[in-house]
């Protein structure tokens, strides 16, 4: 690895080493924790629910498997972030593997260094990079 990246790498594992940790230990305990949808209302799951496949929408109902959230960047508007099109539908597929739903539950901003640069606070989308 380039000297200048490993140096990086390292400054930020050790900065975030208790945050880290702390992540780590939310995760494991979560792991025991049983499915929250199950306290919902009937009407919050039907919306939930709808737009899912028959398998899934049986899956979710059973109250026994795991529903993960996906969030993408994916959008029309950016050629960098069209390949993201198809992300969702492979993480389905590799959490039906372990018995897990997934299902698109938000976007977020995704700018684009070529399409800011030169615009007026175009250093804020890129604050992750520096």
């Amino acid at each position: 690895m380039n000297s200048v990246m490993l140096r990086v790498t390292n400054r930020i594992i050790e900065r975030s080493r208790s945050t880290r940790e702390a992540y780590l230990a939310r995760i494991e305990q979560a792991k025991t924790e049983t499915v929250h949808r199950s306290e919902l209302a009937c009407g919050n799951l039907a919306h939930g629910f709808a737009a899912c496949q028959p398998d899934d929408k049986a899956s979710l109902k059973s109250m026994l498997r795991n529903n993960i959230a996906i969030i993408t960047s994916y959008n029309d508007m950016l050629s960098a972030h069209q390949p993201y099109e198809y992300y969702p539908d492979q993480i389905r597929k590799a959490l039906h593997s372990v018995n897990a739903v997934g299902q698109v539950a938000g976007g977020v901003p995704a700018m684009c260094d070529g399409v800011t640069q030169g615009q007026d606070g175009m250093e804020l989308s890129l604050l992750s990079a520096k």
